[in-house]
């Protein structure tokens, strides 16, 4: 009887994820209304927690992925969001460009990517490279750990997948510039604008918003607080990047390269 209720539990929740998945590409807009409907009636068909047999922590996870809205506000309800309109786009683009420059081809996972780092990592034997796109991150910082195991990869994937079904590539991108960590103790873009440069998102140059956007990777390492040279090498793989996917001219970036920065002491 047990097997039963799990095997019920999980056709319910591969159903609504593929549903989920399948609501993500763009092109099927007629079909959106009717499939949404087709997702909230699905989730009220759902067992209770107490009769699936399920221990608490799966079921909770469960529980995320089919309210993901739900669940992405109460993780947020005490941080104050910067909208996407009031961040500088040279910020914007150079996030994207360093950190997952096909970010508006993909469905929230990114193939090429992940099979690239697949044979990375069977070349090295180990797991050295993620493949992790924008959106696969934020599922990350919002929910899960940062180990890197098949079973927390594939929970990533999954958020993913549902994380594009339900929010627009804008509001991914602006809630994923409001999570991340930008090192000396900045969450967001809001913080680090002003830790680094006592300035607003909106008035971030091209120079200061290249330099931001390569801390995410190794926030204290760095950090121009505690390796300024580090920090500038990393800047100048954001300016190629950018350069590299047409958003600046290769003069541009050179130009920017050498520019001063002011920190904020």
């Amino acid at each position: 009887m047990r097997r039963l209720r799990w095997g019920r539990v999980l056709l319910v929740f591969f159903c609504l994820a593929f549903l989920g998945a399948f609501l993500s590409f763009d092109g099927l807009s007629p079909l959106k209304q009717q499939g949404q409907s087709l997702l909230q009636e699905g989730t009220r068909q759902l067992p209770s927690f107490e009769s699936t047999g399920l221990p608490k922590n799966a079921w909770q996870r469960l529980h995320r992925l089919i309210f993901l809205r739900d669940a992405v506000a109460e993780q947020l309800k005490e941080r104050p969001l910067t909208p996407l309109r009031d961040i500088a786009l040279p910020m914007q683009q150079a996030l994207i460009a360093v950190e997952d420059h096909r970010f508006y081809q993909h469905a929230g996972v990114d193939m090429e990517s992940i099979l690239r780092a697949s044979l990375v990592n069977l070349q090295f034997g180990a797991i050295t490279e993620g493949g992790s796109t924008i959106t696969q991150q934020l599922a990350k910082n919002l929910f899960l750990s940062h180990e890197q195991t098949m079973g927390r990869k594939a929970e990533e994937f999954a958020l993913a997948l549902l994380l594009e079904a339900r929010f627009s590539k804008d509001e991914i991108l602006e809630l994923y510039l409001n999570t991340i960590y930008f090192g000396a103790g900045a969450y967001g873009i809001q913080e680090a604008s002003s830790v680094y440069f006592g300035k607003s998102p909106a008035s971030l140059s091209l120079a200061e918003a290249s330099l931001l956007a390569g801390l995410p990777q190794a926030p204290s390492r760095l950090s121009p607080y505690n390796d300024f040279d580090a920090a500038k090498k990393r800047q100048s793989i954001v300016l190629a990047a950018l350069s590299r996917y047409g958003y600046i001219t290769p003069g541009t970036a050179t130009e920017t390269q050498n520019t001063a920065l002011r920190l904020r002491q």
